[in-house]
């Protein structure tokens, strides 16, 4: 599949629902939890924290409510230099694990792109790893991507990432759509005032992050087919 770079904005809007799609990367995208972080932190746990273990359940939970790195200093009390070795090893990791795309994502994420609109990605991974996955799966790069490089007072659930892209592309709030599986998504959305579409898919058999993502969030969606069918097919004037 040829590689389709970041379109350069161009004069005018275009005629979409949401001109910006504001994209989660890991559990949204793709399917990286299970397969290829909480293995590695089960493992970085072990060397940090030897006996210490944490189930996948577990995992999910401290992520989605207090974020990765809170989640480390508050259950298992990381020194900010193990936060930064644990990230200097997840990097080396995921060079030789590459999680597989959601069934249905790529043909969203390329119909908002050909249509003119604009892909970005605010995530708690990083630069490198979600170009490598939008080249290896998509064939097309984000326009913007505001992940784990950023100093931490910068990243999700701070709206920097959203104050950013509204003022590079002229855009107001209303003409942004986050899409995302997890609560410092919603925090950073509500705060700025962009609507936010849950991202339920990857959170399947997670009730209790169902219940809650959905009564937080402005949509949600179960399947990417369905959010597709929002954002292009439905009447864009209900």
């Amino acid at each position: 599949m040829p590689l389709a770079p970041a379109s350069p904005r161009k004069a005018g809007k275009p005629m979409l629902k949401f001109p910006c799609l504001v994209m989660d990367h890991d559990d949204t995208v793709v399917q990286s939890e299970a397969t290829v972080n909480y293995p590695f932190f089960v493992y970085i746990l072990d060397q940090f924290r030897p006996g210490t273990t944490i189930t996948l359940e577990q995992y999910v939970d401290g992520c989605c409510n207090l974020g990765f790195a809170r989640m480390c200093r508050e259950w298992y009390g990381f020194t900010e230099q193990e936060l930064v070795d644990e990230y200097l090893g997840w990097q080396e990791y995921i060079q030789t694990h590459i999680p597989a795309p959601f069934p249905g994502i790529c043909r969203l994420l390329r119909r908002q792109r050909e249509a003119g609109g604009l892909i970005c990605v605010v995530s708690h991974s990083c630069i490198s790893n979600i170009t490598r996955d939008y080249q290896t799966h998509f064939g097309i790069l984000p326009d913007d991507i505001y992940g784990w490089d950023l100093p931490e007072e910068q990243r999700k659930p701070s709206t920097y990432p959203l104050e950013c892209i509204m003022e590079k592309y002229n855009l107001s709030p209303e003409e942004l759509l986050v899409v995302d599986d997890m609560k410092p998504a919603w925090e950073m959305a509500s705060c700025a005032g962009v609507p936010i579409a849950f991202a339920a898919w990857g959170r399947q058999e997670y009730p209790n992050i169902l219940q809650e993502m959905r009564r937080l969030c402005d949509f949600s969606f179960n399947t990417p087919a369905e959010l597709e069918h929002f954002l292009f097919e439905e009447d864009h004037n209900r």
